[in-house]
């Protein structure tokens, strides 16, 4: 079960557990939407606390990740994909979101496909030039290594984009595995400044589990609807409560159409039942204790594009 520190709960650990000159230092996340941004946060804290799927833009709030090995305590802040394509007030948002992560950041990691470099990855690269990210250090994260069929094809990729900024380190690497996450921590960790860790040492995130409760329920809506349900789709929790080892949760999916609702619940409720169970089966497992999921489906139409709509669906 994660951890979820308040933030007034920044830890000044005691000495059993605090190294003598511990490093801490807070590290972005940013790339294109469906770069594999949140398989990396998960991997790098080596539990899910980031939602994952192929739907563009699946990651919507910062999410904070904590991972303590050795004296350096990495926090992490995976960012929606940063994207110029769509306009709508949530993409804004969204994008406001990155550009705030940049100004208060140690380091940055920015994530490509291996051997790829479009006009979406160059717009976050501009972002990194911008007066938010001047002066930090950039790591280039080349994820998806695995589908590189020959390595030796990947050192002229590697010169192209040396050319194209002052990266402090080229890392490929698939974030799908465990060893290639120890060591981006490893190469990351020489970067982050000597301080105080901020969190104690088994913290996870900072999110609450009504937070990953959310999530976890439109992780499985994205997948189970695939490209069926537009991505303008989110989930509202309407009771969160806790009765000894029993966590009861009710839901709200909010879709803009009678016909994505109609969708959702499927023939006879069964594909609303399906992403309940599964979303119900998977908080088992991440909260460690027993879970009553009950959902709902809403039409509000033009959520998306309504700015009094986003804040009360907790998009800042």
């Amino acid at each position: 079960m994660p951890t979820t520190p308040e933030p007034s709960e920044a830890c000044e650990p005691d000495a059993a557990s605090a190294p003598a000159d511990p490093r801490c230092g807070l590290v972005a996340i940013v790339g294109r939407p469906n770069v594999g941004k949140s398989t990396l946060l998960n991997a790098l804290v080596g539990q899910k606390i980031s939602i994952t799927s192929r739907k563009a833009q699946t990651t919507r709030h910062r999410i904070l990740g904590v991972c303590t090995e050795g004296d350096t305590q990495f926090v992490f802040l995976d960012t929606p994909g940063f994207q110029t394509r769509h306009g709508a007030a949530l993409n804004r948002v969204l994008n406001r979101s990155v550009r705030g992560v940049l100004a208060d950041v140690d380091l940055v990691l920015f994530v490509v496909e291996a051997g790829k470099f479009g006009p979406a990855d160059e717009d976050v690269l501009r972002l990194l030039q911008s007066p938010q990210a001047a002066g930090k250090p950039v790591v280039l994260v080349a994820n998806k290594l695995d589908t590189i069929r020959r390595r030796a094809d990947l050192a002229p990729w590697l010169q192209r984009m040396a050319a194209r900024f002052p990266f402090a380190e080229f890392v490929p690497l698939s974030a799908e595995r465990a060893d290639d996450a120890r060591r981006l921590l490893g190469i990351v960790a020489p970067h982050l400044p000597r301080q105080p860790w901020m969190y104690e040492p088994d913290a996870l995130t900072d999110r609450s589990e009504r937070f990953l409760a959310a999530e976890i329920v439109r992780e499985k809506l994205f997948r189970f609807m695939g490209d069926e349900l537009p991505y303008t789709s989110t989930v509202v929790i309407d009771r969160f409560t806790e009765e000894g080892e029993r966590r009861e949760i009710d839901a709200t999916i909010v879709v803009e159409r009678d016909a994505h609702k109609g969708m959702v619940i499927g023939a006879g409720g069964e594909r609303l039942k399906r992403i309940g169970t599964e979303a119900r089966l998977e908080l088992e497992r991440l909260l460690g204790t027993r879970v009553q999921l009950t959902l709902w489906v809403q039409v509000r139409s033009g959520w998306a594009d309504d700015e009094a709509h986003l804040r009360s669906y907790g998009y800042e």
